[in-house]
């Protein structure tokens, strides 16, 4: 990943207030940004599939703690958002 998709992919964590549930190191209400990228390392269909659960939510794969949809994120930057979380193992 370069730095310029990184700066982006950082630039919408703070834009869309994903860090008021998430953080890269640690847990907050849900997981570490770099457990996420640890956890779907080895899984080719990562992307779609982290990019999938940023935009219609979910709840179960890391607690009941529900992750919220973000319907208004578009699928392009929710790819990014993905891509760059991902970048972080």
């Amino acid at each position: 990943m370069s730095f310029a998709h990184a700066d982006a992919g950082y630039d919408l964590l703070v834009k869309r207030n994903c860090l008021a549930c998430h953080a890269i190191a640690q847990k907050v209400i849900g997981p570490s940004y770099n457990d996420v990228a640890a956890k779907y390392a080895n899984d080719p269909k990562a992307e779609k599939k982290l990019a999938k659960k940023i935009k219609y939510g979910g709840t179960g794969v890391w607690g009941q703690d529900p992750m919220p949809a973000q319907t208004k994120l578009s699928n392009a930057d929710a790819l990014i958002l993905s891509k760059y979380i991902l970048s972080l193992k």
